[in-house]
């Protein structure tokens, strides 16, 4: 079983000289490596060609996001190449042996369609990650957590989450899926642009009956933030819009019905708890995020 990782790149320049040597380093051939480059205006690329030779270069012409610039990507690789795609963030750190204990995972279980490592924070190296930490759940209420982050608290690392175990999501940080399902599943919704379009995804594997899995015995370290920083309104807002869009593509009408009065009153609540903090550009967002959520309901029941 063979895997083709993909790094998306996006102005990246200083992440791939950081954290590309790693990657290469930590992921013995059959394996593939490639950069997929969002339209670039830095020199990221000609940097890779000229320092990474070994590399292969996707390039996508234009900025489409992170699904959209993955989908493209991953349309130019050949399906015989690989029969798993790895979707690994740019400010990523691997180590070493990070990739056959995933494939042992995927060997051992058919129905696993999409997992992800172990993911620890690069500066604080002994706590979990934001962003994926030890697998992904998601409430009631449709708000996304994890073992070993809840809200922004990130436990300490202490073996406690060491053991393989099904979560209900898998973070784009470093997403290994079956390339089979990615492309019958039409990857990730372009629409969403950034944030949130990893769950969308294995939401709907899941409702096909697949499994999503957290592989701990592979450990990989994330900067995190290294593309949109949390303070950033553009992020507040993908985080909102595309936190609706999620539940009104998975989850049956009864039950929207029944949730969508308290989603829009804790996010009026969040709206407000950015203004009264002297933030008025993130509360703004919060409300530019549900009148596109409205305006785009046609097009999102399609």
């Amino acid at each position: 079983m063979t895997a083709a990782v993909v790094i998306l790149n996006w102005n990246g320049k200083h992440w791939l000289e950081q954290f590309l040597p790693s990657v290469i380093a930590h992921t013995p051939a059959p394996h593939l490596i490639y950069v997929a480059d969002n339209g670039s205006t830095d020199d990221s690329i000609a940097f890779v060609c000229a320092r990474f030779p070994s590399v292969r270069i996707l390039e996508n012409g234009e900025n489409l996001g992170f699904p959209g610039g993955y989908n493209k990507a991953l349309a130019q690789i050949a399906p015989e190449t690989a029969d798993l795609f790895v979707l690994l963030n740019s400010d990523v750190e691997v180590s070493q042996g990070w990739i056959e204990p995933m494939i042992q995972l995927f060997k051992a279980d058919q129905s696993i369609a999409a997992a992800q490592p172990k993911i620890l924070s690069h500066t604080e190296k002994e706590k979990f990650e934001y962003a994926g930490a030890a697998g992904g759940y998601i409430d009631r209420l449709g708000y996304p957590f994890c073992r070993g982050r809840v809200m922004d608290h990130c436990e300490e690392d202490k073996g406690q989450y060491d053991a393989p175990q099904a979560v209900f999501w898998a973070t784009g940080a470093a997403m290994f899926i079956r390339t089979d399902l990615y492309r019958s599943f039409k990857g990730l919704d372009a629409d969403f642009f950034a944030h949130m379009e990893e769950i969308d995804l294995c939401w709907r594997l899941q409702r096909a009956g697949y499994q999503i899995y957290c592989q701990p015995k592979s450990i990989v370290y994330h900067v995190g933030g290294g593309t949109l920083q949390s303070s950033s309104p553009f992020k507040t807002l993908l985080n909102f819009r595309n936190g609706l869009v999620m539940l009104f593509k998975n989850y049956p009408s009864w039950a929207l019905f029944c949730l969508l009065p308290i989603r829009l009153i804790l996010d009026g609540i969040a709206g407000l708890r950015f203004l009264l903090s002297g933030e008025p550009k993130l509360f703004t967002a919060v409300i530019k995020a549900h009148f596109q959520v409205w305006a785009q309901l046609p097009s999102i029941f399609r």
